[in-house]
């Protein structure tokens, strides 16, 4: 706060008077260097996705990650009324069970994409299943994502064995699944 009040302090009326004088700077013709966008999330790697329907998206370093349940399965569970949330610092490996889904349909359980070590969750699902249903691969503050987590060499192997959208669309679109 004291870096904001020192750029809001007046100026010296001595200041002001000679700044009244002088003819007004035009902007038309300003333009802005380069442009930057801010984001809330950190850059993500692409993401991949399991025959299981759960999806996992990584940093850049491929150190920290976002797991979460596909479009395709929220559409298949129907109407989300219970999340089970993993535990957190729970270390799990690839396809150990780290949650549930009930839907007025059905009830599936998450599994984990990868070996990896849950950071923190959801808590929004405890009181807004529902949100699943909306968007359910977002992973930013509102979003349906279920864990973050944290990955080691065992849970990079294991992602890049999973699939990528293109190999996912496939997948839901034919009969195996």
């Amino acid at each position: 706060m004291a870096s904001i009040a020192r750029c809001l302090r007046a100026a010296r009326p001595s200041t002001l008077s000679r700044l009244a004088q002088t003819t007004p700077l035009t902007r038309s013709n300003w333009q802005p260097a380069s442009l930057r966008a801010f984001s809330a999330t950190t850059i993500r790697d692409a993401r991949r996705y399991t025959k299981d329907h759960e999806w996992i998206d990584l940093n850049l370093n491929k150190k920290e990650g976002v797991i979460g349940i596909s479009e395709y399965a929220a559409e298949e569970l129907g109407d989300v009324v219970y999340v089970e949330l993993p535990e957190e610092g729970k270390v799990v490996s690839a396809g150990d069970a780290i949650g549930a889904v009930e839907s007025v349909k059905s009830a599936a359980d998450i599994n984990s994409p990868i070996a990896c070590k849950i950071t923190s969750i959801n808590l929004t699902l405890e009181e807004k299943p529902g949100t699943i249903n909306q968007v359910p691969e977002d992973d930013s503050a509102g979003g349906g994502w279920i864990a973050k987590v944290t990955v080691d060499e065992q849970g990079i192997k294991d992602f890049e064995a999973l699939m990528e959208l293109e190999e996912y669309k496939a997948f839901t679109g034919s009969e195996d699944h």
